[in-house]
């Protein structure tokens, strides 16, 4: 009897305690369900690129990052497309700080320190992400590869830099895609050319697709009987080295297929490479954009091919969405927990 008293009371006490942050939960921090006659609140937060790395929101600083799940307390919200904006609601009255969900930051940002933030009181937010880019230039994207980078076979010769770019533009708010691609190279003149093209070029992100010239380049070696006699795969990684070692985030694609109504046979060899490429970016913690599955998800793959092997302007559509889909996921192969990788976090 005395013990179901000493319970009553205990119980009593907590009920009393639990506003002021007592029975579970810090001072500030309620946890639980809430009440449903207590008053919430929503604060918006908006995630930026903080280019120069200040922790504040300049007025050239235009970029957003999307896709980002904000948490105040026991409120949540993603942020939009376009504007970088999380309208988190659900909010008890508290001193909170503002978190992200660090398994939905694309990966290559780092988050500032976590923000705090009064509520009631604070209405809006801001919070800055930077990215291990150096003195590179903000918001580039550079196409690095043969003549499927350089265009050939589109009606306008731009292939899917503009596409891509229509793509990431509104998605970021800020974004301009370039090329360097030079018609027959093979990964091996790639991967001479890639010191100096990084060089020069300096983007914040460099997206690799290359190798299929590889496919006639080896003929004299068997190259083609034998994919794992093929250098694509080495160069395909000096390339990487390359583009890293000149702070530039890597996005490695897949060879795109053959046109199967002109050389159904090159696609086996493809494959086998492309198995290459998948641990490549594993191993090399680069975002992997599969572009050859892109591809074949559209069912009739030689309904986007211009020749044999470069894509018509729907091809290009598909290779831009298969860029957009990887960059804006922003996950690596390997991004399975958060690690330090060549200079930057992997979230």
């Amino acid at each position: 009897m005395l013990s179901r008293l000493a319970f009553l009371l205990l119980s009593a006490c907590c009920a009393l305690l639990l506003p002021l942050g007592g029975c579970g939960g810090g001072p500030g921090t309620p946890s639980g369900p809430t009440d449903p006659g207590e008053p919430t609140y929503q604060v918006t937060v908006t995630l930026f690129y903080d280019e120069n790395g200040n922790g504040q929101l300049d007025g050239a600083e235009g970029a957003r990052v999307p896709g980002v799940e904000v948490v105040i307390g026991a409120g949540s919200g993603v942020s939009a497309p376009g504007t970088g904006q999380a309208v988190v609601t659900g909010i008890r009255a508290g001193s909170f700080q503002v978190q992200l969900r660090t398994g939905t930051i694309p990966l290559y940002y780092q988050p500032g320190p976590e923000i705090p933030v009064q509520v009631p009181g604070a209405a809006s937010v801001q919070y800055p992400l930077t990215l291990p880019i150096g003195g590179n230039k903000a918001n580039v994207y550079l196409g690095y590869g043969d003549s499927i980078t350089f265009g050939d076979g589109s009606s306008d010769g731009n292939g899917y830099v503009l596409k891509l770019q229509n793509f990431l533009g509104p998605y970021f708010a800020r974004a301009e895609v370039r090329q360097r691609g030079r018609e027959g190279d093979t990964s091996q003149e790639g991967a001479d050319n890639a010191r100096r093209t990084m060089r020069e070029e300096r983007a914040a992100y460099t997206l690799v697709l290359i190798g299929t010239n590889d496919w006639t380049d080896n003929v004299p070696s068997g190259c083609q009987d034998d994919a794992s006699r093929c250098d694509t795969i080495d160069n395909l990684r000096t390339i990487l080295g390359w583009v890293k070692t000149w702070d530039s985030l890597p996005v490695l694609s897949t060879l795109t297929p053959a046109n199967p109504a002109v050389n159904p046979g090159r696609n086996a060899w493809i494959d086998d490479i492309n198995a290459g490429i998948r641990v490549l970016a594993q191993q090399e913690g680069a975002i992997l954009v599969d572009a050859n599955a892109a591809f074949k998800a559209r069912g009739d793959v030689s309904q986007l091919f211009d020749d044999d092997v470069h894509p018509n302007d729907l091809g290009y559509e598909v290779l831009a969405e298969a860029w957009f889909d990887g960059i804006r996921r922003g996950r690596s192969a390997a991004a399975s927990s958060r690690e330090r990788s060549f200079g930057f976090f992997v979230h």
